[in-house]
């Protein structure tokens, strides 16, 4: 039942005449639990209450697969707004951005002189910018780029997915550049020829990679809901006295709060992913996908 209605959810976020219906009748059907509005003021009022209780943040203006070179640069232009919204109002977040937002399936080239705009504007913030992963179809190419850019720029970081085969060797090839990465199990539909099919094999291969990346002395954000992936790696720093400084735990807006705030309380950096705008249609039918329990809330939302 949870696998078909994983797949249900994925099928409809693909949906072209589904997103559009979406777009038109807005958040009002539960997205607004996990979308922080569809305007960067909004956003930036869910950052001031989430700093007010201890958390930091990272900003993402939805969006991706643009087709045309004017799409990508409204949404660099987007990103760079986000940035000096953060700049303006004081707040502490990052921005998280995806690149086929900026024209990756245009070309590289295009995708990358957007990138270095954005960068740029970060750095004159003295900001942080990481570069979601999205299917696997992007995965070698988004490497590719990061690592072209980590040749000039230290405030950009990448996100790795542990259900990929692939995923430890790219962690191995990463430690070269110190990368910061963000490890996260995966959201995305993947063949098994690809990605692991079952779940117990995923959450084993996200412990052998938090592993691998905080004992190779990189910064880690654990993004994950899971709380024995929590307690693994809280008991994994104490053995190996890895400083709190060199990790952080990563959560979605509106899921898991209760556990967001005891890891506060412990003293552990919480860095809350509060996405905005309208083209929300396809982040939110991945969350539902993930949790049966989301697609409960939004059911007794409508009735």
């Amino acid at each position: 039942m949870e696998l078909m209605m994983r797949n249900v959810f994925q099928f409809i976020g693909q949906n072209q005449s589904a997103n559009k219906l979406a777009k038109k009748y807005g958040l009002r059907f539960g997205a607004g639990r996990f979308v922080a509005g569809e305007t960067i003021s909004t956003a930036i009022q869910a950052v001031r209450k989430l700093n007010a209780e201890g958390k930091v943040v990272t900003l993402d203006h939805l969006g991706e697969f643009v087709f045309t070179e004017e799409e990508a640069a409204e949404s660099t232009a987007m990103c760079i707004q986000t940035l000096d919204a953060i700049a303006e109002a004081g707040v502490t977040s990052n921005l998280s951005l995806k690149m086929t937002s900026l024209g990756l399936d245009i070309s590289k080239e295009l995708c990358m002189r957007n990138m270095r705009k954005i960068l740029d504007r970060a750095v004159l913030h003295n900001n942080f910018v990481r570069i979601d992963m999205e299917d696997y179809a992007h995965a070698q190419i988004s490497l590719d780029i990061y690592r072209e850019l980590r040749l000039d720029y230290d405030n950009v970081g990448i996100v790795i997915q542990a259900y990929l085969y692939r995923t430890e060797q790219d962690i191995a090839d990463l430690n070269e550049q110190r990368a910061n990465l963000r490890l996260v199990k995966g959201a995305y539909k993947e063949s098994p020829e690809v990605a692991f099919p079952e779940k117990k094999d995923v959450d084993d291969n996200f412990k052998k990679i938090i592993k691998q990346h905080l004992l190779n002395g990189n910064y880690a954000a654990v993004a994950t809901h899971d709380e024995d992936a929590v307690a693994y790696t809280k008991e994994l720093v104490r053995t190996h006295n890895i400083p709190k400084e060199q990790f952080e735990f990563q959560m979605l807006y509106g899921i898991c709060e209760d556990l967001q705030n005891k890891l506060v309380e412990e003293g552990y950096k919480v860095r809350v992913y509060v996405p905005y705008g309208n083209d929300w249609f396809g982040y939110f039918t991945r969350r539902l996908a993930e949790r049966p329990a989301n697609v409960w809330f939004v059911l007794k939302n409508l009735f």
